[in-house]
């Protein structure tokens, strides 16, 4: 029995890694760090995660089963091709769930949450003006998660959760503009919260996130992502 405990620890922590390293490479290619027609190297991605090669390559056949990457015979992996509409469709549907889950919360949210979010948006603002990318990315991921649960509809925030994934999130203070626009559009949020206003929740949230998307989109177009592969 404790073997096969000890198994199903280690086969969790597999599996865990695994996760980790297919949320690294999806943040690689959704912030144009690598692109279509170049080769993900494993020894690479696990030296510079710490890892050993295998967790790499069952992440790797992972997002290949996403169509995130493909597999060249004899060649090794790649991302698939991204166009502009892909990445407008994957912030669009970010933009619905997140947005029906802040027109809950704010029908919701207690004044402890609210004084909670202020002081997640002081956090956020504090790191900004540090330029600190760590706690920039736990401030803004606190404030979202705060609005998710506070809504009250698990199904809804597991949806979110799918697509998400796909925000470039390691990446934030590399996508100009990105940080700001958080800070800036989390206000209009907040005060809709206060109010109790759904729609005018939904509405800043929604324009919060297809805000950020653009900006993903100019990011990628000043790297020339798109150059040589159809938009």
């Amino acid at each position: 029995m404790r073997v096969a405990l000890s198994g199903d620890r280690a086969l969790g922590r597999r599996r865990q890694l695994s996760d980790e390293v297919a949320a690294y490479v999806r943040d690689l290619i959704m912030s144009g760090q690598v692109r279509h027609g170049e080769f993900l190297r494993l020894e690479r991605i696990a030296e510079d995660l710490g890892v050993s090669v295998t967790p790499v390559r069952e992440a790797l056949l992972s997002l290949r089963g996403e169509g995130f990457v493909t597999l060249e015979p004899r060649r090794g992996f790649m991302p698939a091709p991204l166009t502009r509409q892909d990445v407008q469709d994957l912030f669009e549907a970010q933009a619905y769930f997140a947005g029906e889950l802040a027109a809950r919360a704010a029908g919701r949210i207690t004044e402890a949450e609210l004084e909670s979010l202020d002081r997640t948006q002081a956090l956020l603002e504090e790191a900004s003006k540090a330029r600190d990318s760590a706690a920039i990315e736990r401030a803004n991921h606190r404030f979202h998660r705060i609005i998710n649960l506070c809504a009250g509809s698990p199904k809804t925030s597991w949806l979110l959760q799918l697509v998400v994934r796909y925000a470039p999130s390691r990446f934030y203070s590399s996508i100009d503009g990105w940080t700001q626009a958080s800070v800036d559009d989390h206000h209009l949020v907040l005060a809709a919260l206060r109010a109790g206003d759904g729609d005018a929740a939904r509405q800043a949230m929604r324009a919060h996130i297809r805000h950020a998307g653009t900006l993903l989109v100019v990011h990628l177009e000043a790297q020339g992502f798109w150059n040589e592969q159809p938009g």
